[in-house]
């Protein structure tokens, strides 16, 4: 049957030669001719089989070709995920100092909190660092290396399909080790001892400096196992009239505690009159309710050290990069930390390297803080539903996640709830909002739970019948 079909094969194949041959000159044929005819780039450009084309230029394009200066420090920490843009060596001048510009796709408060707990735990001398998680810039030291590293989020405006939105751009500017020798050399002590954290007195010192009359107290008190800090001596305000009635005796039982030290803002010639101003009003910083809450604590308890908290001595490593141990407020703040009753890195949260001491402190935060001191246990789980349909707070949502199992306990506690004393019947709980010194005072006058508890009152009862004895 084959060969019966070739010479039909044949004749098939004849006409279309012959049809083509005939309107070789067709824009149609023009077109075929074309569209067979080899790639001419493939002249230029021949294909390997095997490798992937479309690789290759992307592969070309993220190779940087700047490169570190060869003297680069070795102890300058680099962060991993971000890219080598620009190097600018030294000009030469005063300074002489060199600058290295980076660019990193990671969210600008990893990048803190990575260089922030480099120069910790290499024992770097952190001179400056960012005041929020938006930006900002380090300054160090070590050794004779003096170091900036400022981090700034940007906007990527022509973005690739695969690419983020956001970056954040790095600039680490350093000078050389004979220059930073020299300014050292002259400003310096030689026979000084670099420490890990800015000494006051220090040239490069940034930050509070401690008033006279506290500075050499932290120290004795860190001999002590549960002394209130800076003194447990009693306290006389003269203003306590600007405050509601029904916080005034809370304040003044805790005052004639001596829990409620107030860090003179004023020179050393006018500190008296400002120490019988309690200015009721006045929000608290987050380095005032510490050293309260310590201080408070240990007063209820007195009697019981195992309920007291321990402050932290001056040699311990500081846990909080802007808190140093020459901080006035590091016993009761470190303390705190090494307890497990604020969030740091101790406790798990990694990103909390900050403590910002003189940032004010908000109610959700109080109760983070207090809870713990007041159940003496872990606190509950919680969700937002389980708050909402207990307290049935309006903003309810805007609580962190994390002080939502604080504000639940705080429920558990009846009538002495620390919102109830503070606030009364309320429908919004205000997480964000700060608190004032005289709602922290009355938070503070008491401790634990419904009916298993110590108030202030009480404390001080004790102490007086204690004194007589």
């Amino acid at each position: 049957m084959l060969p019966c079909k070739r010479p039909a094969v044949f004749l098939i194949w004849a006409v279309l030669l012959t049809s083509l041959t005939a309107c070789a000159n067709s824009p149609v044929a023009k077109n075929l001719e074309e569209s067979l005819a080899a790639d001419p780039k493939l002249q230029s450009n021949p294909v390997v089989f095997g490798e992937s084309q479309s690789n290759q230029p992307q592969a070309q394009q993220n190779e940087s070709t700047v490169q570190l200066p060869p003297d680069f420090p070795k102890d300058i920490p680099l962060y991993s995920n971000a890219k080598l843009q620009e190097v600018t060596p030294a000009s030469g001048g005063s300074e002489n100092r060199v600058s290295t510009r980076w660019l990193s796709s990671d969210p600008s408060n990893f990048i803190a909190s990575f260089y922030s707990s480099q120069f910790q735990t290499n024992n770097w001398q952190i001179l400056q660092q960012p005041t929020d998680d938006a930006g900002g810039a380090f300054e160090a030291r070590r050794n004779d290396l003096l170091l900036k590293v400022s981090i700034q989020p940007k906007s990527v405006t022509n973005a690739t399909p695969n690419q983020p939105q956001t970056a954040t751009e790095l600039l680490i500017e350093y000078v050389p080790n004979s220059t930073a020798t020299a300014q050292s050399t002259s400003t310096t002590n030689p026979n000084e001892t670099t420490n890990a954290v800015p000494q006051p007195g220090d040239s490069q010192f940034i930050g509070p400096v401690p008033p006279a009359n506290l500075a050499a107290q932290p120290p004795s008190t860190a001999n002590n196992q549960a002394t209130p800090t800076p003194t447990a001596e009693s306290q006389e305000f003269n203003d306590l009239n600007k405050a509601p009635q029904e916080w005034r005796q809370h304040i003044q039982d805790l005052a004639a505690l001596g829990v409620l030290s107030i860090e003179p803002e004023a020179t050393k010639s006018n500190s008296t009159t400002t120490t019988n101003q309690f200015e009721p009003g006045k929000i608290v910083t987050h380095r005032e309710y510490a050293r309260w809450l310590i201080a408070a604590n240990n007063a209820m308890y007195a009697s019981n050290p195992a309920k007291q908290i321990r402050l932290a001595s001056e040699t311990t490593q500081p846990v909080f990069s802007d808190v140093s141990a020459k901080d006035p407020d590091f016993p009761a703040i470190q303390g705190l930390a090494e307890a497990g009753l604020i969030p740091s890195p101790l406790s798990g949260d990694s990103t909390v390297v900050l403590f910002r001491p003189d940032a004010p402190l908000t109610r959700e935060q109080l109760l983070l803080w207090k809870l713990p001191l007041d159940t003496r246990q872990a606190l509950p789980s919680a969700n937002l539903d389980a708050v909402k349909q207990t307290w049935g707070f309006q903003d309810a949502a805007r609580i962190d996640p994390k002080a939502l199992r604080a504000v639940l306990a705080d429920y558990q506690n009846g009538e002495q709830s620390n919102i109830r004393r503070m606030f009364g019947y309320t429908t919004l709980f205000q997480p964000k909002k700060p608190v004032t010194r005289a709602e922290a005072a009355t938070a503070l006058s008491y401790f634990g739970s419904q009916g298993e508890g110590v108030s202030a009152t009480e404390a001080l009862k004790l102490k007086r019948s204690s004194n007589n004895s």
